[in-house]
């Protein structure tokens, strides 16, 4: 009779392989089915915080723009200082060699009295004449040191505010690497946040990524707002030819753009120079606060902290550097964001 044995138990490892196969299964099953995995934000969920961080990147960004700024001058006026402290210090080794000069002069031509030289002198006339020319002497001299002490003292005086632009530098530096950091952070996070949709969930939204950028170049309805004036005119005929250029955070052209580098590019290429950031543009010109009265090319600034900026394009629409992911375009006032504040004619 055989023996009766009881079944062969699977071991907890292989229980715990096969429940996670299980499932991982379903996770699969659904999302083919097209429903989000269990915890996992939808794709509307996914777009508003990648938003989100977008905007927040762009902030860092023109705080970035401003520290690089800000770092540009101080190089700038630390180089013309240093050049300045070389010609000086030039300038004081000469006057210090023509001292030693006129001194060793003196010591020679001085080695015997004066009036025991007027003394011996065959001709007195002549004598007075010399001391005539030594007194000339003297005074130069004095000249000389007192140019010297106030050449000493304007060295002393640039090389002190050269020092204090430079550690002024080394904090604008870090500062700079800090909002680098912040900016790149931003946008890994974002990357992360658009990794866990599906495939499906990316290419929809880059989808409508493309039609934004393709209809705002193509199918925009600007009506027959006038321009604010020519100068404005040109800064916005400049900043049309870079339709479809890429928004690249701490760009300043002509390839690649941010918001307030588009804008600066645009009017630089009109012969106008204005600030570098969206904040410092906001401060200059005429303003403007009512949308209606808006002219083409005066630029227009959004979100309470003033950090993006476009230019003005007619009938309720601007042409800027969005964000991240996308191409200078048109695009309604409306969609931008934010809220509009204000617009500024320069």
């Amino acid at each position: 009779m055989a023996a009766h044995r009881r079944p062969k138990q699977p071991s907890r490892a292989r229980v715990t392989v096969l429940t996670t196969a299980a499932a991982a299964a379903v996770a699969f099953s659904s999302q083919a089915a097209g429903a989000a995995p269990s915890g996992q934000p939808s794709k509307d969920e996914v777009k508003a915080q990648v938003d989100a961080l977008f905007e927040e990147a762009e902030k860092a960004t023109e705080e970035y723009d401003g520290a690089k700024e800000k770092q540009d001058k101080l190089q700038k006026e630390i180089s013309n200082l240093q050049d300045s402290v070389a010609r000086g210090q030039d300038e004081l080794n000469q006057l210090r060699e023509d001292i030693g000069t006129m001194a060793s002069a003196q010591y020679r031509s001085g080695g015997i009295d004066p009036s025991l030289q007027l003394f011996l002198s065959a001709d007195p006339s002549d004598y007075l004449d010399k001391a005539s020319a030594l007194d000339r002497v003297s005074g130069k001299q004095a000249v000389t040191l007192k140019r010297i002490q106030e050449k000493q003292r304007e060295l002393a005086q640039e090389r002190t505010e050269a020092t204090g632009k430079l550690k002024d530098l080394a904090a604008t530096r870090t500062e700079l690497g800090k909002k680098k950091k912040e900016v790149q952070g931003k946008l890994v996070a974002t990357r992360k946040l658009l990794n866990s949709l599906t495939a499906k969930e990316k290419a929809q939204l880059a989808a409508e990524e493309q039609r934004a950028n393709r209809s705002s170049t193509e199918r925009v309805n600007l009506g027959n707002t006038p321009p604010a004036s020519g100068r404005t005119a040109a800064a916005f005929e400049a900043a049309k030819t870079r339709l479809g250029s890429p928004y690249v955070w701490g760009a300043t052209g002509p390839s690649s753009f941010d918001c307030s580098g588009l804008t600066s590019w645009a009017y630089a290429q009109a012969g106008i120079s204005i600030p570098r950031t969206s904040q410092a543009q906001a401060n200059i010109g005429t303003r403007i606060n009512s949308v209606s009265d808006l002219r083409v090319g005066d630029l227009v600034f959004f979100f309470n902290d003033l950090h993006h900026v476009g230019l003005y394009a007619g009938n309720g629409q601007i042409l800027h550097a969005p964000r991240t992911g996308t191409v200078v375009r048109y695009e309604s006032m409306d969609t931008v964001g934010g809220p509009f504040m204000f617009g500024v004619r320069v």
